[in-house]
């Protein structure tokens, strides 16, 4: 046999893998277009509900304020209310927004000079939303009588922009890369453990991996331009950075990156150590070991998103979070065990008829959570019908489900196909010693062949063998069937990916409908809704002086966040050896319940799942030590729930 064959071009079994991929790159990016282009910036997802004076207002007198009401909560800064004069100055005192919150009502206001002239005033205001949007606007009202005025606002609004497409592109990437690191790596433990030695499987949650990293990376630099100025050149400002780190959508994304660290370690022991191994006791061991190891990772991952997003505001927001976890992972279990189907049945000759029925059933347990989850989801961010069929958020949640159905339904093909599938081995009437067996048609390389003929010869021979399971394999019409199948479920699957995610940057149809009609949402706070205070120290040593300022969100009974910053007498973040706190309900003698919070960066600290156990005026006392001996304990009361 000659060492050359002439070349016939491209074979048909290439091509149609090279065309399958071609297919579902440019459906999604067609789909990421258009959804990209047709979403514009993040919708609110906190909605401005009223203001005093209201919008178009004419008033006989200044207004000694001006007040801001919201939808639910928000994060604020020095300018994130601005009040500007006709000439465009400044009429408020530029201080930070007060919080007037009380009631269920999320309120904010800024002091106004005195003695403003008659005219035309500009409301211009910024805020992110507790489910971590950046939202703006702005309105007018007039003092005495209208008149003209030299303001001109921005017509970007908040999240919108250059930095926004990217900073979007960055999340749909984020999600996709989810699906295949999560959806790849479960199906090769659970359906098709042989998957470890292949190449194939190994790209795809590489490059899953890679693709999340990267994204959430886009994501963590891009966080202040996208939340604040709309410029590039501010994701690489180290004080912004800063910022960013101490909100609860940048710690999300810090604690993912820390995730994905282990996952990395995960990928490579699936596809190094446990592929390598052969004694079926030591496999055992070491496939519970990763499906432990890998479900928890897995799940803190999808608590990243969980724990910024949608399900932590609103109503039930407890219950909420978990079961937007389990709702991520049947996602990516699904839908990224249908892309590794897809690649094993096109690029790997040897994945067998095990292997895709136990996907099937891995597919149905995640078509039944994803039913229950959904159901619930939908019903917490919709609410009404009236809300599912009028608003943005209701319109894509139909389209999302008309999508499942279309899968449901080319899924139940593929299932058929399933039942009538066969081993490649088998469908060619060769035993699985046959299988395994070189091609006939080369023969033994004798020892005395010169090293690099040798070589070329082993390599002819493997590209004979792999050829003949191809043909093998595409000879079995049932494969065949499955893989058009399976490819059909895959093109679905790109397009319900890009409207899931898209959900995840749009208003929920219960918080628009409330907003529209001038109500508070339900997801707003208790009485007294995030509890701020300021508190200043004196420890009597060396620096002992500064500034105690306590976050506690959402301020009502249950479960809270808490952030303490400390800040020297010069304004800096300042970092002390000890922080520690204490609440107390003296009127029904409940406390003091310690909290000790964990440092996350300099002069701030934190502590999740705070728990408030009854509404009332509560006692904070706060103690910071400063040096060994230095010590002081400042209290403040404040309402809660």
């Amino acid at each position: 046999m000659s060492a050359t064959a002439p070349y016939a071009g491209p074979s048909p079994i290439r091509r149609r893998p090279l065309a399958a991929a071609a297919l579902l790159a440019a459906l999604a990016g067609l789909v990421f277009g258009l959804l990209l282009a047709g979403a514009g910036p993040a919708s609110a997802h906190a909605a401005l509900t009223g203001s005093d004076p209201s919008d178009g207002a004419v008033v006989d007198t200044a207004p000694k304020e001006v007040t801001l009401s919201f939808s639910e909560a928000i994060a604020v800064g020095d300018d994130s209310i601005r009040v500007l004069d006709p000439s465009g100055k400044r009429a408020d005192t530029e201080a930070e927004p007060r919080d007037l919150s009380e009631g269920g009502t999320v309120r904010y206001g800024v002091s106004l000079h005195s003695g403003l002239p008659d005219g035309t005033y500009t409301v211009a205001w910024q805020a992110i939303s507790a489910d971590s949007h950046p939202i703006s606007g702005a309105f007018t009202f007039s003092i005495g009588a209208p008149s003209d005025t030299t303001v001109a606002l921005p017509s970007q609004e908040a999240g919108g922009g250059p930095v926004g497409v990217v900073y979007d592109i960055a999340r749909y990437t984020a999600y996709g890369g989810f699906v295949l690191l999560v959806g790849g790596s479960a199906f090769v433990l659970v359906c098709w453990r042989g998957g470890a030695t292949a190449l194939p499987m190994q790209r795809l949650v590489v490059r899953g991996w890679l693709a999340l990293t990267a994204a959430t990376l886009v994501m963590l630099l891009l966080r202040n331009p996208y939340t604040g100025s709309g410029k590039f050149a501010d994701a690489f400002d180290l004080a912004g950075l800063q910022a960013v780190l101490d909100t609860k959508p940048g710690a999300a994304l810090v604690s993912r990156l820390l995730l994905l660290g282990a996952a990395a370690l995960f990928i490579a022991v699936l596809f190094g150590t446990y592929a390598r191994r052969e004694d079926e006791r030591e496999k055992k061991d070491l496939t519970f070991g990763l499906a432990v190891g890998g479900g928890v990772v897995a799940t803190g991952i999808a608590a990243t998103w969980a724990m910024s997003e949608h399900a932590s505001t609103g109503i039930q927001a407890n219950i909420a979070m978990p079961v937007d976890v389990l709702h991520l992972l049947a996602v990516a279990a699904w839908l990224g065990g249908l892309a590794s189907l897809l690649v094993a049945l096109y690029r790997t000759p040897d994945i067998g008829s095990a292997a895709v029925r136990r996907f099937s059933t891995v597919a149905f347990g995640s078509v039944v959570v994803l039913a229950a989850t959904g159901i619930y989801q939908s019903w917490r961010q919709v609410g009404s019908w009236s809300a599912l069929t009028g608003t943005r958020y209701g319109q894509l949640l139909v389209l999302k489900v008309a999508l499942i159905a279309v899968l449901l339904a080319v899924a139940w093909f593929s299932r058929r196909w399933t039942g009538r599938l066969t081993d490649p081995a088998v469908a060619s009437g060769d035993t699985d010693e046959e299988a395994a067996e070189a091609p006939e048609d080369v023969e033994d390389i004798p020892a005395d062949t010169d090293p690099e003929r040798a070589a070329q010869l082993a390599r002819q021979r493997a590209a004979l063998t792999a050829t003949k399971k191809k043909r093998i394999r595409d000879a079995d019409a049932e494969r065949s069937g499955l893989r058009r199948s399976v490819l059909a479920e895959t093109a679905v699957a790109v397009v319900l990916l890009a409207v899931t995610t898209m959900l995840t940057s749009t208003e929920p149809g219960r918080t628009e409908e409330e907003a529209a009609n001038g109500t508070p949402a339900a997801s707003a706070p208790a009485a007294g809704g995030p509890v701020n205070l300021k508190m200043p120290f004196d420890t009597g040593g060396q620096n002992g002086k500064g500034t105690v300022r306590i976050d506690i969100e959402p301020g009502r009974t249950g479960s809270n966040d808490l952030h303490v910053w400390i800040d020297g007498s010069d304004g800096r973040p300042m970092d002390v050896p000890e922080v520690k706190l204490a609440l107390t309900l003296e009127s029904k003698d409940i406390g003091p319940l310690p909290v000790v919070p964990d440092r996350l960066a300099e002069g701030h600290w934190s502590a999740s799942a705070v728990q408030i156990p009854m509404a009332g005026d509560w006692r904070i006392d706060v103690t910071v030590r400063t040096s060994d001996i230095d010590q002081v304990t400042v209290d403040k009361n404040a309402k809660i729930g």
